[in-house]
């Protein structure tokens, strides 16, 4: 995630990052400039004393058109941004679960033994559910014991959760806890599963694929027939006006398809490595 001053406006203006559409796009914005300056040049040199009548009044239809692509468009990052808030809130509530967590082991575990056991496991289910969630090949980060029983699994984060519960079941029937600090423990450790299925919800449902593809071939459709309308008022100024509502557009529909998957390693998405390790770093200092 691109760290940043939200009130510096000329970093935002001049400066080009890796993620910024303008470097996706430039190459189709050279292939639509030139289409615009060949739609121009037919026009002004071959078609301008002709009855063009009908070609110039496609303005009209655009009019009609520009609201309607700016409502798709409009819903488009909305929903997109909605998931990646929505991601966000779930990463956030595995913060304060984790250290709401690691907060009542505390006070309840009086043996190193078992605080150490969960000094390790708290932070490496937030670790391994980052990885994922990114679909990343999972480290060796543990002690040989625990990397053994979690790589058994295709699903290292449920693996873990397991092994938590297990753990919380032995310390209560070793009465090292009682049945209350039962009941309490596994509330806590169950919201660990219920924000890993809500993240899994947002990677693996996209938006319906006939929605996607309908905005992106209702823009090119728009653009393409933009020239033969405004060329006999614009002339070849045609050309990067084009060029620019393309630019606008497109870029609307290339940054909604970016963030509507939160969880990757792209500029604008959730910083996850670093909130999981902020949760080592907190859950450590706790327990």
């Amino acid at each position: 995630m691109v760290s940043y001053n939200p009130k510096d406006w000329f970093t935002f203006i001049f400066r080009f990052h890796k993620a910024d559409t303008f470097r996706k796009l430039l190459p189709l914005m050279f292939g639509i400039a030139l289409y615009a300056f060949i739609v121009a040049y037919l026009e002004i040199q071959y078609w301008q004393g002709a009855d063009n009548s009908y070609l110039k009044n496609i303005t009209i239809v655009h009019s009609i058109l520009s609201f309607v692509i700016s409502l798709l468009l409009v819903f488009r990052t909305n929903t997109a941004y909605d998931r990646w808030w929505e991601g966000r809130k779930h990463w956030g509530a595995l913060v304060n679960n984790s250290r709401n967590l690691a907060i009542k082991l505390a006070a309840m575990l009086p043996e190193e033994y078992d605080r150490a056991y969960f000094r390790k496991l708290i932070p490496a289910y937030a670790s391994f559910l980052q990885k994922h969630l990114n679909d990343e090949a999972t480290s060796h980060q543990l002690d040989e014991e625990f990397e053994i029983e979690i790589h058994k699994t295709k699903h290292q984060p449920n693996q873990i959760a397991k092994m938590m519960i297990q753990k919380v079941n032995d310390l209560y029937n070793s009465n090292k806890i009682t049945g209350d600090q039962l009941i309490v423990l596994n509330a806590e450790l169950q919201s660990f599963t219920d924000i890993c299925g809500a993240c899994e919800r947002i990677k693996n449902t996209p938006i319906p694929f006939s929605y996607s593809s309908f905005i992106k071939k209702f823009i090119f459709f728009y653009v393409m027939t933009l020239p033969f309308g405004y060329v006999f008022s614009l002339g070849y100024y045609v050309v990067p006006i084009v060029v620019f509502i393309f630019y606008v557009l497109a870029s609307l529909e290339l940054i909604a398809e970016e963030i509507e998957d939160p969880f990757g390693d792209d500029a604008n998405d959730l910083p996850t490595r670093k909130i999981a390790a902020n949760i080592k770093k907190h859950v450590t200092e706790i327990i």
